[in-house]
């Protein structure tokens, strides 16, 4: 891999433009949607608590469209930082959040929990621990010998991706065919249909705490993307910096399955957008990252429920207009990552 940063002054001015976008952008969706809002009307909802707007109005712009929006760029955000980590961690940019099996994990748990309970909590908080405990479990796998341990983390995390998505299979296998395996099947393939406050306050501080601390390792992630021995050389402890990006990334991309669902593409395509503008410098390429990933998905979200009547689950068109787009980078670039 070769490593060409860059100027830090034309990458901040770019990031500080990127910080601007995801409020604009949430305040643009609170307007959109098959019932249109004015924009004087949703700043006066927000200011004021809906006490100067009509009543239904205020209704859909706090209690549906504000968390669902907030639920979005959080979501877009964790996803993005958390690939963008595990690509410079394992300097290679395939990689995405769910390399190590967390999303399978989770999306386990939150199956499991829809199964045997009616409690949307609890199947939250069932797919958060089930993500870190394959995270956990490909962990203990992978770094037991010492020779080609991201080789191993990457073959350990695949091992247990696979043995969650074998569960996922048995819970919709065993599933009442009428009641729970039609909600089963379309949390999984992702959505913010039923995204409330309490959902935030869960999944919230898990977001932003994980991703800040990803954040705060971004001069770090500069030196472990050139190498073990650049890393070791520049005095670093690269076993416990590997630990504190995989525990952050896998608690963010665990809250956010557990939010929004399996929704694949975000935490490996925006990661890619970020560079072709600001290099792979992961100073400013992590914090644009979560601006860009934040109004991605955002974006998304907003033609998810209102492209047709009937809301289009988010990993399809993640999927759709993800994939092309990353082909055509590969035709770009040659599958180089410079």
């Amino acid at each position: 891999m070769t490593v060409a940063f860059r100027s830090d002054s034309v990458g901040r001015r770019i990031a500080l433009c990127l910080l601007i976008l995801p409020p604009a952008f949430l305040l643009l969706s609170l307007c959109v949607g098959r019932f249109p809002i004015l924009v004087g009307d949703v700043l006066s909802a927000l200011v004021y608590g809906g006490d100067r707007v009509e009543a239904v109005v205020g209704s859909v712009i706090l209690n549906i469209r504000l968390p669902r929006g907030v639920a979005a760029l959080l979501v877009g955000a964790g996803m993005s930082v958390s690939g963008a980590a595990f690509q410079g961690m394992f300097r290679n940019p395939l990689v995405g959040p769910s390399i190590l099996g967390v999303a399978q994990g989770a999306g386990f748990g939150a199956a499991l929990g829809l199964l045997l309970t009616e409690s949307i909590l609890l199947s939250n908080l069932l797919a958060f621990a089930f993500g870190v405990v394959a995270v956990v479990a490909a962990c203990l796998i992978g770094l037991r010998k010492s020779d080609n341990s991201l080789l191993m983390l990457v073959l350990s995390g695949l091992v247990m991706g696979a043995v969650f998505a074998a569960l996922i299979s048995l819970v919709k296998y065993v599933a009442d065919p009428e009641e729970k395996l039609p909600t089963i099947v379309y949390w999984l393939m992702g959505g913010l249909s039923g995204v409330g406050y309490a959902d935030l306050a869960f999944a919230a501080p898990i977001i932003l705490g994980g991703s800040a601390i990803l954040v705060a390792l971004r001069w770090r992630i500069n030196v472990l993307s050139l190498g073990e021995e650049s890393a070791r050389a520049f005095g670093e402890d690269t076993r416990l910096l590997r630990f504190a990006i995989i525990g952050s990334a896998t608690a963010v991309t665990s809250a956010c399955v557990a939010l929004a669902g399996i929704v694949g593409w975000v935490g490996l395509l925006v990661p890619h957008i970020g560079r072709m503008f600001l290099g792979p410098n992961h100073s400013v390429l992590l914090p644009a990252s979560i601006s860009i990933g934040a109004c991605y998905l955002l974006l998304i979200d907003v033609v998810a429920r209102t492209a047709t009547s009937a809301e289009i689950p988010l990993s399809i068109l993640t999927a759709l207009l993800g994939a092309p787009f990353f082909a055509w980078l590969l035709t770009k670039t040659g599958g180089k990552w410079t």
